[in-house]
């Protein structure tokens, strides 16, 4: 079910059992090949896939794609919203939920930048409603939904998802190839990887990459596009099912 094509009435007369998933994502840079839109593009063609596949048993919320992505400000074309600002967006649009009796609120990622203060938010929610054990608050990003390595097997030179990437650039290959800018077989690889570990640096994009990807898009195919498409929709139709499923007060 989809919110925005519900009137008030359809949607007040929903079981408040029902499952809300908030579908969060970004408008940021993604390297020279890419559009700015490609974080809400493929979150988008997820959620349409689990949104069929889930047949009514679940309310969509129309997709967020301003997202905390001020690590790629110094990429013209990336808009951002300050973390603060960002968690308290997400914590507004839960109250929203919960305000109108839906209990089971869940938020759909689709952008790296966004996870810290979405793991926040949903912390912070459940310290505000500290007496209410029928609330399930979720905040979950589509490609950690998968058990282990989703493509081992496959094909695939990554084993991750990273940014503007062999994956991400896959799924655009296969979604909207009109919109990849360059031939992908000139990309170069940007390795993963953090210095200074176990620590966590902290860091802005272009300490990382100059291009702005992250990864090997040059191993980039329509094909392996269908293939993370395909999986991630599965496993994110998989995780909702356990969210109807839960019993409505215990912690498992």
């Amino acid at each position: 079910m989809n919110l925005a094509e519900m009137s008030w009435e359809e949607v007040g007369g929903l079981s408040r059992d029902t499952p809300v998933v908030i579908p969060v994502a970004a408008l940021e840079q993604h390297g020279r090949h890419l559009p700015v839109f490609v974080d809400s593009m493929l979150l988008g063609e997820v959620i349409r896939r689990v949104s069929e596949a889930m047949q009514g048993k679940v309310l969509f919320a129309p997709l967020t794609w301003l997202g905390n992505s001020h690590h790629h400000m110094d990429f013209p074309g990336t808009l951002s919203a300050e973390p603060r600002l960002y968690l308290d967006l997400l914590e507004n649009l839960a109250n929203n939920f919960i305000d109108h009796g839906f209990k089971r609120i869940v938020f759909i990622n689709g952008h790296g930048g966004n996870i810290y203060p979405g793991k926040q938010a949903v912390f912070e929610l459940r310290q505000k409603y500290r007496d209410r054990n029928d609330l399930l608050l979720l905040f979950s990003t589509y490609w950690d939904l998968a058990a282990g390595n989703p493509v081992e097997g496959k094909n695939f030179v990554q084993a991750k998802m990273g940014h503007a990437c062999e994956w991400e650039t896959s799924m655009i290959l296969k979604l909207a190839p009109h919109l990849v800018k360059k031939p992908v077989a000139s990309l170069k690889k940007v390795e993963f990887g953090f210095a200074f570990e176990p620590a966590y640096r902290g860091w802005i994009t272009k300490d990382r990459t100059e291009p702005g990807h992250i990864g090997d898009p040059c191993h980039a195919t329509a094909e392996k596009g269908e293939l993370l498409f395909s999986t991630f929709s599965k496993n994110a139709v998989g995780f909702l099912e356990k969210v109807i499923a839960w019993d409505g007060s215990s912690w498992f």
